[in-house]
């Protein structure tokens, strides 16, 4: 993954954001001076936001917040370089002003319904409600042995019965790379395809099948637990509850804002071509 430019045009992206930024320089930590312009840790704050998801996952800490404040500083010298060009006029430049002023005006507006929407209490009732409407489901841990044939699943079968341990014989003979040991660990009934899961569902803990045919081949299946499987608590499922209740409020607003506004697209405009019909 390569690092963003620090000298290159992205000068324009963040110039916006900065200057907005710079009226809380009164208030905020100087970091450095650029011929005499600081640039505070709101600065640096606006920087990270802007280009932090496109850094190496492991750049972190005063890591990378040394090198975004480097950026912050190239920055600096190459839009005061390009404002002495004289490139800060012109309609190119008043377009992506424009487009900037707009996406910042939207994220601060989406920043504000997120935190309007992700109160504890609204958290806590669209988990009561999404975990009241969900049924308690039995789901099991079992291993199985993959083979090709219903003799060598018999094979299979007669010595795991005369008392070789399951997993080694799997490890041994399976034909299913993913499961070390044949453990498939733990799944509800609509995991697996018809054939197995019938099979596998009607065992008892300690229970080993009979051969059972699918699509994949031929199985024989150890069943090493049963339990009913129960909806997460609150706090384990907090952040997805938290991402779902944030889209949500920013979708339902754009379309309430599209209903109320009048959008009109010229014949020029694109079109998305139309969705493949289902088979």
């Amino acid at each position: 993954m390569k690092f963003p430019p620090r000298a290159a045009f992205g000068v324009v992206v963040l110039s916006a954001a900065l200057l907005m930024g710079a009226s809380l320089g009164a208030q905020a930590k100087v970091l450095a001076k650029v011929n005499g312009v600081e640039i505070t840790d709101e600065d640096l704050k606006t920087a990270i936001d802007d280009i932090g998801p496109g850094l190496p996952a492991q750049m972190q800490g005063p890591e990378r917040d040394a090198y975004v404040l480097d950026y912050l500083i190239d920055l600096k010298i190459v839009a005061r370089k390009a404002e002495a060009e004289k490139m800060d006029g012109g309609a190119e430049f008043a377009r992506r002003m424009a487009y900037q002023r707009d996406k910042a005006l939207m994220e601060g507006l989406f920043s504000k319904i997120a935190k309007d929407a992700t109160s504890d209490a609204e958290l806590r009732k669209v988990y009561n409600e999404v975990s009241g409407s969900q049924k308690p489901e039995p789901e099991i841990h079992a291993r199985h042995i993959l083979v090709a044939t219903e003799d060598e699943a018999k094979a299979a079968l007669k010595r795991v019965k005369g008392g070789e341990d399951f997993a080694k014989v799997a490890d041994a003979i399976s034909k299913d790379p993913g499961s070390q040991g044949g453990d498939l660990g733990w799944f509800t009934k609509d995991r697996m395809v018809p054939e197995f899961a019938e099979a596998a569902f009607k065992l008892e803990k300690g229970q080993i099948s009979d051969p059972v045919q699918s699509q994949f081949g031929w199985h024989v299946i150890k069943l090493e637990e049963k339990r009913t499987k129960s909806f997460p608590d609150f706090e384990q499922v907090k952040d997805q509850v938290k991402s779902y209740v944030v889209q949500k409020a920013q979708t339902d607003q754009i379309v309430t804002l599209r209903d109320a506004a009048k959008i009109e697209k010229t014949p020029d405009a694109p079109v998305a071509p139309p969705a493949p019909a289902l088979k």
